[in-house]
């Protein structure tokens, strides 16, 4: 028997590559992967080739140190169980079936919350970072631009302050209506954005640079603009013209690999996940896992999140 694991070979090639199971060495654990999700944004510019080699990707999680460079296996949603016990747990792991990992990189999974729902963790973890780094006020109005699965997780969470208002912006229409399912009290295309002025702050998840502008032009005077986006290499033209310049708007960069300083003194990622493992069951699961593929077929669910059909959101890996 050997393990299968999905491997970035060049820019739009995808690979499945077989070797050997690892065998655990002392203080270590065999997990058999049982399901992955996809990052749609990440993993898209890893598949396009839009990341300059060399980027460190992400010196906050042993399984994905070091720099890009093709060929490659990245991925951080992988959820299965424990071969020794049979205990579900989730792992910041790459797209393979089995693999090898100390007790305390793997976060067990909640009794209510089932393995598909489970690789939304780390989307829902970025979505509490964003909030964090975003602290809205009560009364606040409040827009997240661009909803894909952070942008509807960050919808959810802001769901529960009390807000005055919770809008959402997304060209696709039935993402609009899910981001209504995760509380928004409205919803716009883009389009409407002229219809959004003086907003309080704006979330900019869209992943595009139109998105960002569009975030920067529906803020009020001295708002603030939270932008969580990776564009990867493509460049970005900003909007800072009189709007911007006269409006006195505040630019804030939120990326999950790093906690807010004022907060590290009391906030830890085991914290930020217990957190987010608690509002992983308030999202509307049938509306966001949207397409399933066995790993075998894993170079067909690349190729449907590089042209998105308007139904994709949450993409699986499932293993056999």
């Amino acid at each position: 028997m050997t393990r299968r694991s999905v491997v970035f070979q060049a820019p739009g090639r995808i690979e499945i590559r077989e070797d050997a199971i690892p065998s655990p060495s002392e203080g270590e654990l065999l997990v058999r992967a049982t399901v992955s999700g996809i990052s749609a944004g990440t993993e898209r510019h890893f598949y396009r080739g839009d990341i300059a080699p060399g980027t460190i990707l992400d010196e906050a999680l042993g399984s994905l140190a070091g720099s890009f460079r093709y060929p490659m296996a990245y991925g951080y949603a992988s959820v299965g169980e424990i071969v020794d016990d049979g205990r579900r747990v989730f792992a910041f792991q790459p797209h393979v079936s089995h693999y090898v990992a100390r007790e305390e990189e793997l976060y067990e999974l909640p009794e209510e919350v089932s393995s598909e729902v489970a690789t939304l963790w780390p989307s829902v973890e970025t979505a509490v970072n964003l909030v964090l780094d975003a602290r809205p006020l009560v009364g606040e109005r409040v827009v997240v631009v661009g909803q894909g699965v952070v942008g509807l997780a960050t919808t959810s969470l802001l769901s529960r302050f009390p807000l005055a208002e919770l809008w959402s912006v997304d060209p696709i229409e039935s993402r609009r209506a899910t981001s209504m399912q995760c509380g928004a009290t409205r919803s716009f295309h883009p389009d409407e954005l002229r219809e959004l002025e003086g907003v309080d702050l704006t979330i900019e998840l869209s992943g595009t640079p139109a998105g960002l502008n569009l975030a920067i032009n529906a803020t009020g005077f001295e708002g603030r603009v939270v932008v969580g986006s990776w564009y990867g290499d493509e460049p970005v033209p900003v909007d800072l013209g009189t709007h911007f310049h006269r409006g006195r708007l505040k630019l804030i960069s939120s990326q999950v690999s790093h906690l807010g300083p004022s907060l590290a003194s009391r906030w830890s990622q085991k914290r930020r996940m217990e957190v987010a493992a608690n509002a992983l069951s308030c999202l509307p699961a049938e509306a966001i896992l949207t397409h399933r593929f066995p790993v075998e077929r894993a170079a067909e669910a690349y190729e449907l999140i590089n042209e998105p059909r308007d139904a994709c959101l949450h993409v699986l890996l499932t293993y056999t």
